[in-house]
């Protein structure tokens, strides 16, 4: 799927949170006597022409914020959104292709990082060779899914195909194309040494909802065609009955799919299955030759993410054709490098899962999407130069300062608390004590040695960059849990919490204006990056993270009466979200959407908090009108300013966590100072004291 992620893009390239600028009414409010002039402050940090302040705050503070720039912006042709999390990923993308296109200019040694690089870049933007060498990078594998005798081999062929999942909390995120991946982390319920977790997968759409949901019929009869586009290019014979059969299989494997909110479900998904118990718990699959061509036959458990979907898949492995089967094993190996197949194949894939999927109107340009490639598969190398560029010392200094600072503030909120018991406090305090913060970029950098690059075989150099990466995972096996590890690299415009390890990465890439600016105003740069650390932080003790300790065991360590009142907390907020209504007939899922909304309301409070506390006092200056409450939540909701496609607004609402860009900037309406600062008393958006919801 790595090369069509370009073109299945949603709005959300980040997980944290930004603001807005006053109305007409908010910017008349009365600024404290103590305030000075604009000129003596420094570079205000959000968009002042973005602003339509025909809108009030109360009403719609989000277009309020961004309407202007809304009117004026246009989505580029190759894309499904744009927003301020694009332009910042344009700024790294434009860097990293100045780092990837001068890697080989020194004409550098062979086995080295930066040959690698070079060699990567250039198979990948060599076209004339990649249509001259057609499918020889994969005929190897296509002629062993031609030697499929039974079920044994059957098994074999899917197990070689397992690789890496990174993000099994984040149920859209891993590869679904195979028909199962693998996680590698310590058990759930037991911190300790790391074991592999199987995960459902076999899908060519993005989720099941894709096969199920009644108003996508289009996108189903569109996918049916370009299966039989893929493999009538490829000379497979009867290629129409075959990809009706293909797709056939395909609707049984999402009806046999868990969904995504019970995927998240961590309780549901702590099942330490026996490796000899596979047969009896998930008949169908030949469990010892899977398990031994996936590299984890030695294990004495694996653990079952979603139990139930395991055993269904399985069940299908035996009961449907065994043409059947290989014909979609072919169809699928052809697929999963599509992008660099010769132009039949680009083209239709694109045309699939760029056009029809996703709405863009033109395909990104070859140098973004081999930057982009080049990254996935060696994403260190790169990124090792990348943070010697262009995030400097005095950066990473500011930012861990400004951490420090929200995370003492999430604590101090936590202390305050006055409906969680003694107990349960100290738990959690010791949780955000414990917690490892990195900022920029890793420790230790990955080791590339092993990874053979050639400067001619682009899908060749892909397959092998994805088996290198399930080699690391699978190394781990055994091992103590590094909570040191990064988990993105540092060119990623991103953040991330990882419950396992109890620990935050910030990557240098989103440690960029308008996120984060070290000669911006601070009430921006908290209202910005700040209100992703605190998002970040508090996705700690959101209704998944919530679930883990300090060590990052699966442990209840809640009291009945403090987990029943964030529980309420909870509801009343997906409920909240619920309530939203993107697209005609289209509304949120609140459920689906809750551990992002939870650490939005909780990230934005403490953000606001360390920016006040850091005022030691006195007031901000009043800059433009707007005084340093206005420009913190300007700049918040400035940071998820969007515009979307429909196609792709539709796919969020579907299979994303992450609510649309547009209901995050909403996030102020549960918090108190925000009505404080644009005087807000009535509108669409005002919500009476005892229904802003505080979950902390």
């Amino acid at each position: 799927m790595q090369h069509r992620i370009g073109w299945i893009l949603t709005t959300a390239l980040i997980v944290g949170c930004n603001a807005q600028s006053p109305a007409d009414k908010a910017a008349t409010t009365p600024a404290p006597a103590s305030t000075t002039a604009a000129n003596a402050s420094p570079t205000i940090g959000i968009d002042l022409a973005g602003i339509d302040k025909s809108v009030k705050p109360g009403d719609d503070f989000e277009e309020y914020a961004n309407g202007a720039w809304r009117n004026k912006t246009e989505i580029p042709a190759d894309r499904a959104s744009i927003g301020t999390g694009f332009y910042v990923y344009e700024l790294s993308e434009k860097r990293t292709r100045d780092l990837i296109q001068n890697a080989g200019k020194a004409n550098p040694a062979a086995g080295t990082d930066e040959r690698k690089i070079a060699d990567y870049y250039a198979a990948y933007m060599d076209e004339g060779t990649i249509e001259k060498r057609g499918l020889q990078a994969i005929d190897a594998d296509l002629k062993a899914i031609d030697g499929i005798t039974d079920v044994a081999s059957l098994s074999r062929a899917l197990g070689g195909q397992v690789r890496a999942d990174t993000d099994p909390l984040n149920a859209t995120n891993y590869d679904t194309e195979h028909l199962f991946g693998i996680f590698v982390s310590q058990p759930l319920d037991k911190a300790g040494t790391q074991v592999p977790y199987l995960m459902q997968g076999g899908l060519g759409m993005p989720n099941r909802d894709f096969y199920l949901e009644k108003d996508l019929a289009a996108k189903r009869d569109a996918y049916l065609a370009y299966i039989e586009k893929i493999l009538s290019t490829s000379g497979t014979p009867d290629a129409k009955a075959k990809a009706k059969a293909v797709f056939d299989l395909e609707m049984k494997i999402a009806k046999a799919h868990t969904s995504l909110e019970e995927s998240g479900d961590v309780h549901k998904a702590n099942n330490p299955w026996p490796v000899a118990e596979y047969a009896k718990r998930a008949p169908g699959i030949d469990w010892t030759a899977f398990f031994d061509a996936a590299g984890v036959g030695g294990q004495p458990i694996v653990l079952a993410w979603q139990p139930n979907a395991i055993a269904n898949l399985s069940a299908l492995v035996a009961g449907e054709p065994l043409q059947t089967w290989k014909d979609y094993l072919r169809f699928h190996t052809i697929n999963h490098g599509a992008g660099l197949l010769p132009k039949a194949y680009a083209d239709a894939a694109y045309d699939f899962y760029g056009r029809t999927l996703s709405g863009t109107q033109k395909q990104t340009d070859r140098w973004k999407r081999g930057i982009n490639s080049t990254n996935n598969a060696l994403g260190d190398a790169v990124g090792e130069i990348y943070a010697k560029e262009y995030f400097p010392a005095s950066s990473k200094a500011q930012v861990e300062d400004m951490v420090k600072n929200i995370v003492a503030a999430f604590d101090d909120r936590l202390t305050k608390l006055d409906w969680m018991k003694p107990e349960t406090k100290a738990k959690a305090r010791t949780k955000v004590k414990e917690m490892q913060v990195a900022v920029g970029y890793p420790e230790t950098w990955r080791d590339y040695a092993s990874l053979e690059i050639r400067p001619d075989d682009a899908l060749g150099n892909f397959l092998r960059a994805e088996k290198f990466e399930y080699q690391h995972q699978l190394s781990k096996l055994g091992k103590p849990l590094d909570r040191r590890e990064w988990w993105m690299t540092p060119q990623t415009v991103n953040a991330v919490n990882l419950p396992l390890q109890n620990a935050l990465n910030f990557p240098a890439a989103i440690l960029e204006a308008p996120f984060f600016d070290p000669k911006a105003d601070p009430a921006a740069n908290y209202g910005a990056i700040g209100a992703v650390i605190g998002h970040e932080i508090s996705h700690s003790f959101d209704n998944t993270g919530a679930e883990f300790d300090s060590d990052g065991t699966l442990r209840n360590w809640w009291t009945k009466e403090d987990m029943a009142h964030f529980k309420t907390a909870a509801a009343a907020l997906a409920a909240q979200y619920d309530a939203y209504e993107p697209i005609k007939g289209v509304h949120l899922n609140g459920n689906l959407v809750l551990g992002e909304n939870i650490a939005d309301v909780a990230g934005l409070a403490a953000a606001h908090a360390a920016y006040r506390k850091s005022l030691n006092g006195k007031e901000a200056p009043v800059i433009d009108g707007l005084t340093g409450d206005q420009r913190f939540f300007i700049a918040f909701a400035q940071a998820w300013r969007a515009k979307v496609r429909e196609a792709a607004l539709r796919n969020q609402i579907i299979g994303d966590g992450h609510s649309p860009a547009r209901y995050r900037a909403l996030t102020v309406r549960n918090l108190d100072p925000w009505y404080q600062a644009f005087d807000v008393k009535d509108g669409k958006l005002f919500l009476a004291p005892d229904k802003r919801v505080q979950v902390y």
